[in-house]
């Protein structure tokens, strides 16, 4: 039997997210996801006028060919892809997968060079189109989440759909309340973090870019981030799953990250250019109905009461001039069930055990 929520989703993707108009061109990304919302994203663009354009992708294809990288290849790869985004108008992308770890035996080198040759690919879509991510549910999904299949499906269609909307007016009283800040004090467990805002844009995040989505993001003064921090949500990165990292900063520059067992790891991948011993991104998470952690960042980065500070790129609607071909979301989580903490914004205390007090963000606390 069909579920409707498909088609619901289908909708959102094309009417509010990228909003489609007639004769715009969308690449439908799929990656490990059934044929029924590819359909229906097909049959909802063309609802709309618009022209799709599908790509289909298998993970261990992908890990297949990653783990013999070569320069020619991937130059050739890259040159083709951006070619076809360039003629984009828009993009949605449906990432599912079996096995969340399917890149981890991936040479470190061989993904550092499909990455620098793939970046420009992702900065054109980024930049130039309008865009939209997100996973697809799966029975890995569910068993990381710690959820019955039915259940984390449940719980996904929940998140996917939420009336976006709704939070627009609190979303854009913290957009304009950090685009006022200089200074940013962050504490709570393990954590002592000092940091400027000031002139950086910050942007929205409603449903627009990312699906699930709700946050407010910008980005710190590339030499102002002095401290610590204690990272409390798991994470993976390029297929190796991390937890408890904490880092160290002077002058913007991570000089000092450990993560466990995979301290050597986490230094290698911090040490693949310059840029990303840098932050990129400093970002407040609010999804009302996204509370534990379930090393999906786009799950991850929205959890309520979290924030996310961010080894590597920096976007350029919110730049501070960092530039990487890393962009990690690290994720802290400052509910009082995690040990609480605080923001301050130039000295005034802005969020405090992951509730914010400002009468005109309330409606961010779910």
């Amino acid at each position: 039997m069909h579920d409707s929520r498909i088609d619901d989703l289908a909708k959102q993707l094309v009417r509010y997210s990228t909003a489609l108009k007639k004769g715009e061109k969308v690449l439908i990304d799929l990656h490990d996801v059934p044929d029924s919302i590819g359909l229906a994203l097909i049959r909802e663009a063309r609802s709309r006028g618009a022209i799709p354009f599908v790509r289909v992708h298998q993970s261990r294809l992908t890990r297949e060919l990653l783990k013999g990288a070569t320069d020619d290849q991937y130059a050739i790869t890259a040159k083709h892809l951006l070619a076809e985004m360039k003629d984009m108008d828009a993009y949605i992308a449906l990432r599912g997968s079996s096995n969340i770890a399917e890149n981890s035996d991936v040479p470190g080198d061989r993904m550092k060079l499909a990455m620098k040759h793939l970046r420009p690919v992702m900065d054109h879509r980024v930049k130039r189109t309008k865009w939209c991510v997100l996973r697809w549910p799966s029975p890995s999904m569910a068993q990381q989440a710690g959820m019955s299949t039915e259940a984390f499906e449940d719980f996904y269609f929940k998140v996917c759909l939420l009336d976006y909307k709704a939070l627009i007016p609190a979303m854009n009283a913290l957009k304009k309340l950090m685009e006022s800040t200089d200074k940013v004090h962050i504490t709570g467990p393990g954590t002592d973090l000092r940091f400027s805002i000031k002139g950086i844009p910050a942007l929205t995040s409603g449903g627009n870019y990312n699906v699930p989505d709700g946050e407010v993001f910008t980005s710190p003064v590339k030499d102002s981030v002095e401290g610590h921090i204690s990272y409390n949500a798991p994470t993976i990165y390029q297929g190796i799953p991390f937890d408890s990292i904490r880092l160290e900063f002077e002058k913007g520059k991570i000089i000092k990250a450990e993560a466990g067992s995979k301290t050597k790891e986490i230094n290698q991948i911090l040490d693949s250019d310059p840029g990303a011993r840098y932050i990129g991104e400093f970002a407040l998470g609010f999804h009302p109905h996204i509370r534990e952690p379930m090393r999906d960042i786009l799950f991850d980065e929205k959890i309520a009461g979290s924030f996310h500070f961010t080894p590597g790129q920096a976007y350029e609607d919110a730049d501070n001039g960092n530039r990487s071909q890393v962009h990690w979301d690290m994720v802290s989580i400052q509910r009082k069930d995690y040990g609480g903490g605080e923001i301050h914004f130039d000295g005034k205390l802005i969020r405090k055990d992951g509730i914010f007090l400002p009468k005109s963000l309330a409606k961010l606390n779910g």
